[in-house]
């Protein structure tokens, strides 16, 4: 079984990607759903979370993001412990799943693969890239943020520049380029 990640930045499209993918038959683990749904249940992520930053991170038992999002995204520090306390559940849970999987290929969606260095837990990475621009407007239209919060996320990632020159599977989604011929080039050289 073949191992592949699917990362990008914020807005670039990386989701839309994964689903494609699913939707031509294979597995597909989306790391930031179900690492929302381990902060909200797992007790050892929820107990770190309530020390780092504070009660006020969950509210009415679910995580509030937006207290999350303000306290990590201006403390490099605090982001740091944060992505230490949530990853490795999350890798762990990824892998759990994978071993329940049948497929000789399977998929794992997830934004910070090149920033954490888990890309290198993959048999292959594809990356998913959309100039700057068009990131913006994708977040600002799916979110409920100020442009200056999605800059400074962005700020928070590997520039696309950089990620590019960690694997040769790469899908432009800007909206003009075909996306279906781009993936199926990808999963030939894969498979």
């Amino acid at each position: 079984m073949k191992k592949i990640g699917i990362t990008g930045g914020i807005g670039s499209g990386k989701s839309f990607i994964a689903t494609i993918i699913e939707r031509m038959g294979y597995p597909v683990y989306y790391s930031d759903v179900r690492s929302k749904e381990l902060t909200n249940s797992h007790p050892i992520i929820r107990q770190g979370l309530i020390d780092l930053v504070g009660e006020n991170v969950f509210f009415g038992g679910e995580l509030d993001k937006k207290v999350l999002a303000t306290a990590i995204f201006s403390n490099d520090a605090l982001r740091l412990k944060v992505n230490q306390l949530i990853h490795p559940n999350v890798r762990q849970d990824f892998e759990d799943w994978a071993n329940a999987q049948k497929s000789n290929l399977i998929f794992n969606e997830a934004a910070i693969l090149f920033e954490t260095g888990a890309y290198r837990n993959f048999d292959a990475t594809i990356l998913v890239y959309a100039p700057e621009e068009l990131r913006l407007q994708r977040v600002l239209k799916r979110d409920i943020i100020t442009k200056e919060e999605v800059l400074a996320r962005m700020n928070n990632q590997l520039k696309d520049e950089e990620k590019r020159k960690m694997t040769p599977f790469q899908i432009l989604n800007d909206g003009e380029s075909p996306l279906l011929i781009q993936i199926e080039n990808i999963l030939e050289q894969i498979v």
